[in-house]
């Protein structure tokens, strides 16, 4: 009896020895990396890290105060420049370390190296690596100027002060699953500028490109011919959908600019930047699911007689927030430290990109120019290294790229091949063996596009936002705004308000409208350069009392009629001037303007219900077509009636909402899917609202025919009752007769999703560092963008607005704002999570300005302390 007792003892022992070791290693997992957001760091200069994860940083020059308020967004106040973004960078590595880590091997091409092998990722750092992110931030960087190299500089060192003298697991969560589960153990390498750079190249990819465009158009007209092609792609509705700039602002002339500047009372107003300084000559798409809003009101139609400035990118849903909202303040604003600013900053990256200073706010939405082209290519069957240019063999540009995956695995290397015109960007595709195959000289296509092709200034052109203080301040600024093309809304203290369109806008030959790939073997097609600053859109002070972007057409036709008569001297008159064919198709910016124009006078309250309406405009046009129609029996015209009894808005809790979408899905199915297989289906978004309401207006167009049904020639309406009844059957099989099931919100749901662990399969895992899933309103182009692609993932959010910002000039304490997530990105903190119930009712908390406001609202204070 006695040995059992030792034995159960024994294990009991054992038992809690276990205990204490599981329960040390849960904690050191998860608690270890939350930061120390109160008391005193010492920071000493020199060299920090060791071997070749050392780098060496300055000193601070003075103490760096850090205030975290209760959402744990930091203010953070010092009195230099260098101690300012040294700040920055510290306590974004302290609450977004591994979101940073992640961006830069994006950026560069290795995310297979920090994740594991894997068939998917190694296809896209190929790609990545073709068309060459890190290479073009490589060259960017020769372009700054010492200011602005100054700032990445100091950025990289507070970064670096709080990674490189802890081990990975005290630094995120995500690297003990990861090298435990599988084995990767890579070493935290010393942030430098380029990983700030690369990351504003994955930013503009993201913003631009018609690439994908491009190839469907081709593959459509080689299945369909032109006219079905077109009807699927119709041009803009000029004319119907409003425009950014609208008629009575033109023309954009240096002349029209003074003539407004001089009404408000701006002083000095130059084509010119400050200091005399002009950019180099004019040498110097947008995903639509990626749109956004903002807008901005003047005094004359707020109850407080100050502008109003809101905005809400639309970007792709992800754990955590892409936005870590911050204050930057200068104890005393001087040459010294010229910064006093708040906002949105990207993890990655230095500054403010989109917020307000003492003077100014500023927001921003894609413009989504045509900044790429396919050109497609002849190589030279004796050399495989050069390519057919004018009638002769021009030598191509060779990068050899290794691409390392994690564990154990070998490194692959490939050869980029690069031609004047860009990359080939169909080499190294994946074989059945999931390993890249070489050169492709069957039908090899460079890629050219405006972020890759000359040196860029994007992160220069936000730091001159950031102490901007007028007008001209705002436009010297924009002029460094290169890609990605960005609609720049523009208030100030004095009461006026702007817009200026930015960027490198390529102007084409005749005969290249963008829209197609086109023959790369002369010089025909080349680029002959850029429509200079001076001559892109921008807007002072309108009559109108307001200025709405929502990615629509930025410009009426007349506009392009005026810029070649300006500039065909130059050019040539035949040349192609367009900003872009390609546009969001002004839903949004329809019903924010109907907004701005019915409600008012506007204040914070009037501003918050435009960023959450939720009308589907889409709907409203396509409803006459469905009220008369037998839908063949009762139950479908009851059901049909009451779905037209309703208010057009995916709110939550709308269960007409519910059916509408059910029926918009079976819809693109019976009209799209008989012609084209696999290579279209259902549009949720505006292009699909669009095509669907022309396409309505015309019942015998031959879209309306099912090919499959031989003996039949089916008509608009035969499409709209099939599809109905589709759409009611389905609804019923999956969510009951019970109506109140039907509510949208149950349908349209939310889940954050952390990168790459938020994917592993493993149910414990995710349910860590994941949230949601929750209920979310709004739609695909409707204000409240919450986007969704039923082909991948249902009716399940995948964009949405990133987050919400009303800036108040009657008393800029009394801005607010809410972005997605929450500030942290450690899934144990606090604030993980906790802005996603205030984001999706359109919630908002106080965009805290003054340092007494600041001080009030106190949850913790950090002191970065120089060292001896």
């Amino acid at each position: 009896m006695r040995i059992v007792r030792m034995i159960l003892l024994g294990l009991a022992i054992i038992i809690a020895l276990l205990a204490v070791v599981g329960s040390v290693v849960y904690n050191r997992w998860t608690r270890g990396p939350l930061p120390l957001t109160d008391g005193t760091v010492t920071i000493t200069a020199g060299s920090i890290g060791t071997g070749a994860q050392a780098a060496s940083i300055n000193g601070l020059s003075a103490p760096v105060e850090i205030i975290r308020d209760n959402w744990g967004v930091p203010h953070i106040y010092a009195s230099t420049t260098y101690d300012l973004f040294f700040g920055q960078g510290y306590v974004q590595a302290q609450d977004r370390w591994w979101q940073m880590e992640f961006s830069r091997h994006i950026g560069s091409g290795r995310i297979q190296e920090l994740t594991g092998a894997n068939d998917d990722v190694l296809g896209q750092d190929v790609f990545i690596r073709t068309v060459g992110w890190r290479r073009a931030a490589e060259r960017d960087f020769t372009s700054y100027d010492e200011d602005s190299k100054a700032i990445l500089r100091a950025f990289a060192d507070g970064v670096n002060a709080y990674i490189l003298n802890r081990a990975p697991g005290e630094l995120a969560f995500e690297y003990n699953i990861l090298g435990t589960f599988r084995s990767i153990n890579p070493p935290i390498e010393p942030w430098t500028e380029l990983d700030s750079l690369v990351w504003a190249k994955v930013m503009a990819w993201n913003l631009s490109g018609n690439r994908g465009a491009e190839l469907l158009r081709s593959e459509l007209i080689a299945e369909l011919g032109e006219d079905l092609t077109a009807d699927f792609m119709p041009e803009y509705p000029f004319g119907q959908k409003p425009t950014i700039v609208q008629p009575e602002d033109l023309p954009i002339s240096d002349e029209t600019l003074t003539a407004a500047a001089n009404e408000a009372g701006i002083v000095g107003v130059s084509t010119t930047l400050a200091g005399g300084i002009r950019p180099t000559d004019a040498l110097f798409r947008e995903n639509h699911s990626l749109g956004s809003n903002n807008w901005v009101i003047s005094g004359d139609l707020t109850a407080s007689g100050k502008p109003l400035l809101a905005n809400d990118p639309h970007l792709g849903i992800q754990m955590p927030s892409i936005w870590y909202e911050v204050g930057l303040h200068c104890t005393e604003v001087n040459d010294v430290c010229p910064y006093n600013v708040v906002g949105f900053a990207l993890p990655a990256t230095p500054s403010v990109i989109i917020g307000h200073n003492d003077y100014i706010a500023w927001g921003m939405t894609n413009v989504g120019p045509d900044t790429q082209d396919l050109y497609l290519l002849k190589i030279n069957p004796e050399n495989p290294l050069q390519y057919e240019w004018n009638g002769e063999w021009r030598d191509m540009t060779v990068h050899e790229e290794v691409i390392r995956a994690g564990g154990n695995a070998e490194p692959i290397t490939i050869q980029v091949r690069e031609t004047h015109l860009g990359p080939i960007i169909n080499d190294n595709q994946l074989g059945e063996d999931g390993l890249p195959q070489g050169f492709n000289n069957e039908d090899p296509m460079a890629f050219k596009w405006t972020a890759t092709a000359e040196p860029g200034t994007i992160l220069k052109a936000v730091g001159l936002l950031n102490r901007a203080r007028n007008w001209e301040d705002f436009r010297a600024a924009a002029r460094f705004f290169d890609v990605p093309s960005q609609n720049l809304i523009y208030a100030d203290v004095d009461g006026n308000i702007g817009y200026q369109t930015p960027g490198n806008v390529p102007i084409r030959a005749v005969g290249h409208s963008g829209l197609l790939p086109v023959d790369g073997t002369t010089d025909q097609y080349e680029w002959k350069g850029y429509i200079p600053f001076d001559d892109l859109p921008r807007i002072l002070n309108p009559e109108r009392g307001y200025i709405a972007t929502a990615n629509q057409a930025v410009v009426p036709l007349e506009y392009y009629e005026q810029l070649w008569e300006k500039l065909g001297a130059e050019f040539g008159e035949d040349s192609n001037y367009f900003i872009s064919q390609e546009w969001a198709y002004g839903y949004r910016g329809q019903r924010i303007v109907e907004l701005l124009e019915s409600t008012g006078p506007h204040t914070a309250e009037t501003i918050a219900a435009i960023q959450g309406d939720n009308k589907i405009i889409g709907a409203e046009e396509l409803a006459p077509y469905l009220s008369s129609l037998d839908m063949g029996g009762a139950p479908f015209n009851e059901a049909r009636d009451w779905m037209l009894n309703w208010d057009y808005q995916m709110s939550m809790d709308s269960a007409q909402a519910g059916l509408y979408a059910y029926f918009w899905v079976q819809l693109g199915e019976a009209i799209f899917r008989d012609q084209t297989g696999d290579l279209i289906g259902p549009d949720e978004g505006d292009q699909g609202m669009w095509t669907v309401y022309l396409l309505a207006q015309e019942p015998d167009n031959a879209w309306w025919d099912d090919v499959s049904t031989a003996d039949a020639q089916e008509t608009r309406d035969d499409i709209l009752v099939r599809a109905f009844k589709a759409a009611y059957d389905q609804i019923v099989k999956e969510q009951g007769e019970n109506r109140e099931n039907w509510a949208w919100g149950k349908l349209h749901t939310a889940t954050f999703v952390s990168n790459p662990l938020g994917q592993s399969g493993i149910d414990l895992i995710e349910n860590i560092v994941n949230r949601g899933p929750v209920q979310a309103g709004g739609g695909a182009d409707i204000v409240n963008a919450t986007g969704w692609d039923y082909g991948s993932g249902g009716f399940t959010v995948q964009s949405l607005p990133s987050m919400r910002m009303i800036v108040d000039f009657s008393d800029l304490t009394l801005s607010q704002t809410m972005h997605t997530t929450g500030q942290s990105g450690h899934p144990f903190s606090p604030h993980y999570g906790d802005m996603i119930d205030s984001w999706r009712n359109i919630d908002y908390h106080p965009m805290l300005w003054t340092r007494e406001q600041v001080n009030g609202a106190a949850a913790s204070t950090l002191v970065l302390q120089p060292g001896g």
